[in-house]
């Protein structure tokens, strides 16, 4: 049966200017791809070719042979060990050659198990001098790439350093601590339970005040993997909240977009992500979310008739989730009063009519705000009636099943709400729609569509007439020997349909109803 209760998302049990350019774009791609699931994932940062720490073209190593990988490997490791004290450019000439065997899985298992080899990096990493410090980041980098926990593991002790540079100078060497944090972060319990007690959400509370939108970015990246850890709830997102960080983190998402599209994606996922931990809601209500997230999507739809629309829809989808999980909340019905602004409703249906073919994912996500907003929730019942927005839900009926399922909803929600309403839907011509709905076979959708059907005749009873003479009895028919729907078929057959029936409703009190002003 048809709940009226609004719903939340659930997180599932279950990534030089174009290097930066590339990495957006494959996170772009990752979050399509794995829209529907928590996006835990590693970010590399790579240069095609060997880059000083300065930017400038670094040492030219001629290519040698790999035909015998392993034994290359292992005599780099042992070349880089004896010769760390010597030269500063032999030392940065051994550390690019060693970046880029560690591009190779067995090379970085290899490297770890080698006794000594992690205390001279991290040694290295610690250097003095800029350029071998750089070299040995990319190093560390690389691993923390690794898909293999013992190599994630085998870092822990340069994490103290990792943080320590945070609060560096060069953008481009904090950018780079920030991604290997947060790419160690992924892969082990080990690292985020020792990261907490060294310090890692002050730190981040201090790196998020820098106006470097690289590391901002980044710092987004380290955020995102610590709040989506199984442990997030109970050990990681009371700190979160207890720091400056929620704040900051609702400032760039309201920035207009000035820091760039990446800056407002990444922390538009944290803040969905601390939304869904349900932890203390009502804190980040008290700071002003719902307003923020209101805001920013209305000026999205601003955006929709522009030719800037690109990867919108990354950003749109968290900010829809979080408001939709805030209206779900029990204890949070202050967060509805704040939410009163009709052309949010306008907003959302802009959005679904724009991104339905090239994006039906997020025509689901608005379905779902929707749903939440009309739950209970009488004023915006009457907004979608008075500002003419049925019509443009009717045609998203044909649609994905998901979809279908949460416009019946919503058509629902506002049904519920009395004669007036069912009034007004059947004068929108919602009966025809319905009959198509109820011709399919699909068990779920026939039985959000009687549920429709049985508020409209509930409190509209002579739209039974025109149902009757659009061969609505045939079409209730077909279901009459499904096991989960007769019984629902005969009820409606005998309450709406016998020839003696009482009205529960008297047609004479559904007629005189009116809407209530919005």
């Amino acid at each position: 049966m048809w709940s009226r209760r609004s719903s939340r998302y659930r997180p599932d049990a279950s990534g030089l200017e174009e290097l930066r350019g590339r990495r957006r774009e494959q996170e772009s791609a990752l979050r399509k791809a794995r829209r529907q699931q928590q996006l835990v994932s590693k970010r590399l940062l790579r240069e095609d070719s060997l880059v000083n720490g300065d930017g400038q073209a670094g040492v030219d190593i001629a290519a040698e042979p790999l035909s015998e990988q392993e034994l290359f490997v292992f005599r780099q490791i042992l070349q880089l060990l004896r010769d760390v004290q010597r030269g500063t450019e032999e030392r940065k000439t051994l550390l690019s050659r060693l970046r880029q065997g560690l591009q190779q899985k067995e090379t970085q298992q290899k490297f770890v198990r080698l006794e000594g080899s992690m205390r001279v990096l991290i040694g290295l990493f610690t250097s003095s001098l800029a350029n071998i410090q750089m070299e040995a980041a990319r190093c560390l980098h690389e691993l923390s790439h690794s898909s293999d926990p013992t190599v994630a593991e085998a870092c822990l002790p340069a994490t103290s350093y990792l943080l320590t540079y945070l609060s560096g100078h060069s953008v481009e060497f904090t950018e780079l601590c920030l991604y290997t944090l947060g790419n160690l972060a992924v892969e082990s319990d080990a690292v985020r339970k020792q990261l907490l007690p060294q310090g890692i959400i002050p730190a981040l509370a201090s790196c998020i005040q820098s106006p470097h939108v690289a590391v901002l970015e980044g710092l987004g990246y380290v955020l995102s993997q610590l709040l989506q850890a199984r442990e997030a709830p109970t050990k990681i997102i009371p700190l979160v909240l207890d720091s400056v960080l929620p704040q900051h983190m609702l400032r760039l998402v309201s920035s207009n977009l000035e820091l760039g599209m990446g800056v407002a994606v990444e922390f538009s996922w944290c803040l969905h992500y601390i939304v869904c931990s349900h932890v203390n809601n009502v804190l980040l209500i008290s700071q002003g979310i719902v307003s923020t997230l209101v805001l920013l999507l209305l000026e999205l739809a601003s955006m929709m008739s522009k030719a800037v629309t690109e990867g919108l829809e990354l950003l749109i989808c968290p900010l829809l989730r979080c408001l939709s999980n805030l209206l779900a909340e029990d204890e949070t019905e202050g967060c509805k009063v704040q939410i009163q602004d009709e052309r949010l409703l306008v907003a959302l249906f802009l959005f679904m009519q724009y991104f339905l073919q090239q994006h039906p994912f997020l025509v689901q996500e608005c379905l779902w705000l929707l749903n939440n907003l009309t739950a209970d929730e009488s004023i915006f019942c009457s907004a979608v009636l008075t500002l003419d927005l049925i019509p443009a839900l009717l045609q998203l009926l044909p649609c994905s099943r998901m979809v279908t399922l949460l416009a019946l909803t919503v058509l629902c929600n506002i049904a519920e709400k009395g004669p007036a309403y069912c009034h007004q839907l059947h004068q929108k011509a919602v009966l025809p729609s319905l009959l198509s709905t109820l011709a399919l076979s699909d068990g779920q959708v026939v039985g959000q569509s009687l549920e429709l059907l049985h508020l409209l005749l509930l409190h509209l009873p002579e739209a039974a007439d025109d149902f009757l003479s659009q061969a609505g009895l045939q079409a209730l028919e077909q279901h009459q020997d499904n096991p989960q729907l007769q019984e629902r078929v005969r009820a409606l057959r005998e309450t709406y349909f016998q020839p003696a029936a009482a009205s529960p409703i008297s047609r004479a009190s559904a007629s005189a109803a009116v809407l209530p002003s919005s």
